[in-house]
This record gives C-alpha cells, sequence and structure tokens, in this order.
C-alpha cells in the first residue's frame, strides 16, 4: 500500500476518479431536488431527499468533488511535467486527497440529517472546514517544493492558475466560513451577508475559474500543437482576476441596505470583469486560429474549447444582471440558477471534463477505452446543459416580469410546472453523461490499451 501510494501520479489519477464518481453523485441529489420541484411531497416520508438537504449535497459535490476534484487531480500531473521535474511528495498529495474527499463524503452524509451551518455553500461543519484547508495548505507546500526543484526554468501560465489558485483559496475559505467561530459558523447581523456573497462569488471566482482557464491553457496549445499566442496577455488576465473577482459579491445583495459605496463598488468591478474573462478568450481563440478542425476532431479539446464558449456566456450574462436595473426581473428567481449552472458545469465543469481526457492516457500510460463515449459524454451533457438554461431563463422571466408588477408568488408558482418537468428531464441527460464518463474512465484504467507517452520533459510542455 505505502509504495502503491509513493509511485508518481497515482495521487493524481486518484482526484481524478474521484471527481468522476462525484459527477454521478451530485448530479444525482440534483435530480432529487428537481423532483422535490415538480412534486414537493414526492419525498415527504424520506428526509435526507427533501429538498433543503438534497440541494446542498448537490450543489457542494459537484463544485468541491467533481470539478474541483477532477481540475486538481489534472493540474497534479500537467504542472510537474510543466516544470520538468516530479511532483515533490506523492504522500502529501494522497494526504490532500483524503482530506478534499473526506470533506465532500462529509456533505451528503452530515446534511442527511439536518447537521450543517445552514449558509448557503458553506453548508460543511467546522470540523470538515478544517479538513478542507489543511488539504489547501498540503497542496500549497507540495507546489511550493515542486516549484523549487524544477528543472525548468520558465514558469507557463498554467502552473501561475494553479498554484495562484491554492494561495487565494485558503484565505478566502476561512474568511468566508467565519471559522473563527466555530459554533456558528456566521458573523452576527447583516455584516454575514457581505462575508458569505465574498466568499459565495470567490468560490467560482478564485477555485473554479482559476482552474480551468489554468488547464485551459495547458490543454489548448497542445491539441492544436501551436504556441500560446501571448503570455503577457495571459498574465494580464491572471492578475486582473485576482484584482477584480475579490470585490464583486456584493452584487448578490444590492437590495439588502449594505453601504451604498459597496454596491457601486461591486457593479463596477462587476462590469469590468470583461477583461480578464475577454484577454483569456482572446489568447486562447488566437492560439486556436486555423485549427478549429483539430479541437473538433479531438474529443479533449472539443470539450475545453465548449467550455470556453460558456464561458464567453457566463460572463456577458455576470456583469449585466449585477446592474440594478436588470436585477428587478432577474434576481431571486430561476434566471440565477440558469446561470449558475453554465457558469459551474457549461464553463468550469466542460474544461475539467476535456482535461481529463487529455490528461489521464497520459498520466496511466492507457489509451482512452473508447472515444466514441466522449463524444456520446459530451452530446449528453451539451443537450442536456443546453435545455436546462433555456428552460431555467424562460421560467426566471416568467417569474421576474410577474413580482416586478406586483403578482404574488403563489399565483406565479403553477405557471412553473411545465418548465420545472422539463428541468428535471434535462438533467436526466447531465446524469447519464456523468455515468457514462464514469464507467469510459474506469474502463480505461483497466482495459484501456498501454503506450509509453513520450519522456515528461518533452510530452507537457505547450
Amino acid at each position: 500500500m505505502l509504495d502503491f501510494m509513493r509511485r508518481p501520479r497515482n495521487s493524481a489519477i486518484a482526484f481524478m476518479v474521484a471527481g468522476a464518481a462525484w459527477f454521478v453523485v451530485g448530479t444525482s441529489y440534483g435530480l432529487f431536488s428537481a423532483i422535490d420541484l415538480v412534486s414537493p411531497d414526492f419525498f415527504r416520508n424520506i428526509a435526507p431527499l427533501v429538498f433543503g438537504r438534497a440541494r446542498p449535497a448537490h450543489v457542494n459535490t459537484v463544485l468541491y468533488g467533481f470539478v474541483g476534484g477532477m481540475l486538481i487531480g489534472s493540474g497534479m500531473y500537467y504542472v510537474p511535467a510543466l516544470l520538468r521535474t516530479r511532483l515533490w511528495s506523492e504522500p502529501l498529495g494522497w494526504a490532500s486527497f483524503f482530506l478534499w474527499n473526506i470533506t465532500v463524503l462529509s456533505g451528503p452524509i452530515t446534511f442527511a440529517f439536518g447537521i450543517t451551518q445552514g449558509r448557503e455553500y458553506t453548508e460543511y461543519i467546522w470540523i470538515f472546514d478544517v479538513f478542507l484547508v489543511l488539504s489547501l495548505l498540503a497542496m500549497i507546500l507540495n507546489l511550493a517544493m515542486t516549484i523549487a526543484e524544477r528543472t525548468e526554468d520558465h514558469l507557463y501560465v498554467s502552473v501561475w492558475y494553479f498554484m495562484g489558485t491554492f494561495l487565494w483559496f485558503s484565505g478566502t475559505y476561512v474568511i468566508g466560513n467565519v471559522m473563527w467561530h466555530p459554533k456558528t459558523g456566521a458573523m452576527p447581523g447583516l455584516i454575514d451577508s457581505i462575508f458569505l456573497w465574498f466568499y459565495g462569488h470567490n468560490l467560482p471566482g478564485l477555485l473554479l475559474t482559476p482552474l480551468a482557464v489554468g488547464a485551459a491553457y495547458f490543454v489548448i496549445p497542445r491539441v492544436t500543437k501551436t504556441p500560446l499566442y501571448s503570455h503577457t496577455l495571459s498574465l494580464i488576465g491572471f492578475w486582473t482576476l485576482v484584482a477584480l473577482y475579490t470585490h464583486i459579491g456584493g452584487h448578490h445583495i444590492l437590495q439588502s441596505p449594505i453601504p451604498q459605496w459597496l454596491k457601486d463598488f461591486s457593479i463596477v468591478d462587476s462590469m469590468v470583469m470583461v477583461v480578464p474573462v475577454f484577454v483569456v478568450i482572446a489568447n486562447l481563440w488566437i492560439t486556436a486560429r486555423g485549427n478549429g478542425s483539430k479541437l473538433w476532431e479531438d474529443p479533449a479539446g472539443r470539450l475545453v474549447m465548449a467550455g470556453i464558449a460558456w464561458y464567453l456566456v457566463v460572463c456577458i450574462q455576470g456583469p449585466l444582471q449585477s446592474l440594478p436595473a436588470v436585477q428587478k426581473i432577474t434576481h431571486f428567481n430561476n434566471w440565477v440558477i440558469g446561470h449558475s449552472h453554465i457558469a459551474v458545469l457549461g464553463f468550469s465543469g466542460y474544461i475539467a471534463l476535456g482535461t481529463l481526457w487529455h490528461v489521464l492516457p497520459m498520466a496511466a500510460k492507457r489509451k482512452i477505452y473508447s472515444k466514441r463515449l466522449v463524444n456520446l459524454q459530451f452530446g449528453l451533457v451539451t443537450f442536456g446543459l443546453a435545455g436546462f438554461f433555456v428552460v431555467l431563463t424562460i421560467a426566471g422571466l416568467i417569474q421576474g416580469e410577474a413580482w416586478y408588477n406586483g403578482e404574488t408568488v403563489y399565483r406565479v408558482i403553477p405557471e412553473l410546472n411545465d418548465y420545472m418537468v422539463l428541468r428535471a428531464g434535462f438533467g436526466l441527460f447531465i446524469i447519464a453523461s456523468a455515468v457514462v464518463g464514469f464507467y469510459n474512465l474506469v474502463m480505461t484504467l483497466l482495459h484501456g490499451e498501454r503506450f509509453e507517452p513520450q519522456a515528461l520533459e518533452e510530452e507537457a510542455a505547450p
């Protein structure tokens, strides 16, 4: 067992396998939540599956288990490869793996019994907050020592993003989860909403976004076999991301009596977020220019580039809905749910899946068991998510317009029933994509054709 845990890349593979498994679990809880919205009494006698307990299990498992875990596992392979070295400590990598995934596992278990901190996105109880922070700190130490022992002088931008993620998010997590108040995990009064949404928006912004962007910068130049268009642009995107994203959580609480200067600040920074987003998109699209066929024909490249397309949609919609005039219609309804799904599953989720299928063969030294199944997964998740997004956008506009014009909540709810049925139906396609992907991953590890990738020094440099 100890010998297995010392073998290079095994902790990275473990993160990727766990991410694929959590994709199945997380989307299944999403289906339970969707069923609750169609038929609120369906799980009446099954307390762990009622909406208030299934939804946090769905959200946290997808965020941390699937997308976060899969992107971390991919990065634990490609960062050492870019540095022309090995991960400094495989046992430390395994420590990060166990601490991270014990935290993810705690969610469905504790939430099932109603044991939670009761704040959106910060539901994990305090002891598991500690586990997750320890995982982050172990990763920081492992990466810092890997960088210190590198044989490659140049730090490619993917290394910047991967290391930056853990430095930024370790501090963000402690603040957002108010870990110095272990009994409540919250601040008193209105100030808690400011702390919560500082964290709530930085969860995708300083965890999933830098992991996904760094992975895209690794995959796309390799698939197209072209150098990155501009290293300078990549660093502009890196620094403007952390400079701007940390301040925009306030646009979630514009309707609350927080200071006006904080509202103005969050709105302005939300609009200016187009800078790092368009810098990343332009840099990657120009890199891939003239090589669209290579990206489309490569299963991993197709997923990653589709994730970048979703990123464009997310970051046009996001700044616009931070404007008070737009929020009068879009806030507190299904519009926001549709937006959050294309941000997590569309942008970072697609890139996580694409990077998995690009990195796994090199890490495991086995060819993908079935590229057709990768293509099937792409088709299923695309059909499911696109339908999901359209349905929730329409439902949100119906709700927003009705409420804005003075209609009562209970009279609007019956109008949404058909949309909630469609939501659950499209969700089935997303679950199917998760099951297909997990099966393909397991079969790749067990029965994929063995091959010897290029030497580490050659195989990962974009």
